[in-house]
């Protein structure tokens, strides 16, 4: 595998250096394959739920790597498609699409801007990816981004689920983030979007900067928020709370609930990672907790390690995919 792939993925490869290994991609099938390929598995890997720190994330890399330059390639990109079955991804590449840019035909061009991209992350785990114009998103678990090859006039994504964007900064074009009931506009800044189908919220939360939320049919009457304000939409009405800081750590794989209700939480646990959830005595959603919990460690982990605090029973049904809680 050339080199320069490698290092384009990992972001230190030279500006020059990027458009020539584009523009030889376009008039090399084998390359365009191989970057392909690569993008492929690389952003699976970044879905794989054992990655719990950077040494992993780094150790997994250099055993793909050694992988590729074995002739059992195609045997380990086969396993691990069944490994990731569940995901409803189509990744066609980012940078190979722009190299079609680099072409100058209009007409490809305009088709680029127009084809969609979609990023669907399976229950208990989270990715991480870069979009065309260099902004980083973090999906959680359950969540679902679709995006353009090629951003010019606007720079817009759909979310559906949990996101966190650290926008790459251009003041001539800003960034939309457009969801189910909003939208969410900025220009250069972080900050985290929770709106899942199931949910009867949507909220955002700046982390840095400025961002304007707004009903897509009245922008102008949208609300524009400072670093650190939590913003709630439920219905016609937006409202101004708060939020801990500790609960983005999901990007990180770490859910956090501080003082939270058992009924809280496992509204959360249904929606990271797909299950359903049943109570039957009512009294036991009352209950609240504070800790701490690894993504990876799954649902039912969760569940035990909550019942250590407050008694009550656990049944799984494996063939309904539901829990129920009793006293």
């Amino acid at each position: 595998m050339d080199e320069r792939i490698i290092k384009y993925c990992q972001g230190i490869l030279s500006k020059q250096e990027q458009d020539r290994l584009l523009k030889e991609a376009y008039n090399d099938p084998v390359l365009k394959s191989q970057i392909i390929d690569y993008q492929h598995v690389h952003s699976l890997l970044e879905l794989a739920p054992e990655k719990a720190d950077s040494l992993q994330g780094h150790e997994g890399y250099g055993n793909f790597k050694r992988l590729v330059d074995s002739q059992r390639r195609k045997v380990w990109l086969i396993s691990f498609s069944r490994y990731a079955a569940i995901l409803a991804i189509a990744f066609v590449s980012a940078w190979m699409l722009a190299s079609y840019y680099f072409s100058g035909n209009i007409t490809e061009k305009q088709e680029l801007i127009a084809f969609q991209q979609e990023l669907v992350v399976p229950s208990g785990q989270r990715a991480e990816l870069t979009l065309p114009d260099g902004t980083k998103v973090w999906l959680n678990a359950g969540s679902k981004l679709s995006y353009p090859s090629f951003f010019e006039k606007e720079r817009k994504v759909f979310l559906s689920g949990e996101g966190f964007f650290s926008v790459a900064k251009n003041e001539k074009v800003p960034f939309i983030v457009s969801t189910r009931t909003i939208d969410v506009k900025a220009l250069g800044t972080q900050f985290n979007v929770f709106s899942y189908p199931e949910s009867d919220y949507t909220s955002v939360y700046l982390q840095e900067g400025k961002v304007k939320a707004y009903f897509p049919s009245s922008e102008t009457e949208g609300v524009e928020l400072s670093p650190e304000q939590y913003l709630i939409q439920e219905g016609k009405q937006f409202k101004l709370s708060t939020m801990d800081p500790d609960d983005l750590l999901w990007r990180e794989g770490i859910y956090t609930f501080k003082r939270q209700k058992l009924a809280s939480i496992i509204k959360k646990l249904e929606l990271y990672y797909d299950v359903k959830i049943i109570v039957k005595d009512k009294e036991i959603l009352d209950y609240e907790y504070v800790g701490k919990f690894r993504q990876r460690d799954g649902v039912m982990e969760i569940l035990r390690l909550i019942q250590r605090i407050h008694k009550f029973k656990i049944n799984k049904d494996d063939d309904l995919n539901q829990i129920v809680l009793s006293k």
